[in-house]
């Protein structure tokens, strides 16, 4: 079996043979505390956990389907990328390039999570047919607009939708974010990971998403 996994890899082929284990929603906050140079390191954070080789080679194992979505204030979510089917190599490799160059969606807006969640919960009606459903939210402020997302985070559970969260706080201001993400955003199997700043996003982030793709919870 482990055999004819790493040829599969070596070779860059799909292995068609796996089910989809996850499908995994990124959704990145963009508000208006986040400033120019901090967006560009959550992109450019993405981009590289994605071609981290222990990462890249469960995404394949697992075929995990991956979709990014950009939040910010009420009436602000993109989908900057659709589900894309982690079916080979060529396919990650292609998913951290369109990660390293994503445009900004918004500026100078509100945070609103509790929306954010809700369309993040309704994207999942295009996902594929995976075993497991993942929302994975990123943000560095609580919320300022939109209200509580604890109505959201009840239908995630009704769905069978986990809910984490990576809290980015700022050092020396204590762990507000990663106390809201805690009680009012993350799903009852979800898990909050905490970054010291945007500075330790990356690392952060390539811990919590092989943390998510490895099948472990709570």
């Amino acid at each position: 079996m482990l055999r004819a996994l790493s040829l599969c890899l070596s070779l860059l082929a799909p292995c068609s043979a796996s089910a989809c284990e996850t499908a995994l929603l990124l959704a990145m906050d963009v508000s208006n505390s986040v400033d120019v140079a901090e967006y560009r390191i959550q992109a450019e954070g993405l981009a590289l956990a994605l071609t981290d080789p222990v990462i890249a080679e469960i995404l394949v194992q697992d075929q995990i389907a991956i979709a990014v979505m950009q939040w910010a204030g009420e009436e602000r979510q993109q989908f900057s990328i659709g589900w894309t089917r982690m079916t080979d190599l060529a396919a990650v490799a292609g998913l951290s390039a369109r990660a390293m160059t994503l445009e900004r969606a918004f500026v100078l807006s509100d945070t609103a999570p509790g929306p954010a969640l809700h369309a993040a919960i309704d994207a999942f009606a295009g996902a594929p047919d995976c075993r497991r459903k993942v929302i994975d939210v990123s943000g560095d402020g609580t919320p300022n607009s939109g209200g509580s997302p604890a109505a959201a985070r009840q239908r995630a559970e009704r769905a069978g939708i986990t809910v984490n969260a990576l809290a980015i706080e700022a050092p020396g201001h204590g762990r507000a974010v990663s106390n809201f993400f805690r009680r009012a955003l993350i799903t009852r199997d979800g898990f909050v990971m905490t970054a010291r700043g945007h500075r330790a996003y990356t690392e952060t982030l390539r811990r919590k998403i092989l943390r998510e793709i490895s099948r472990v919870t709570g």
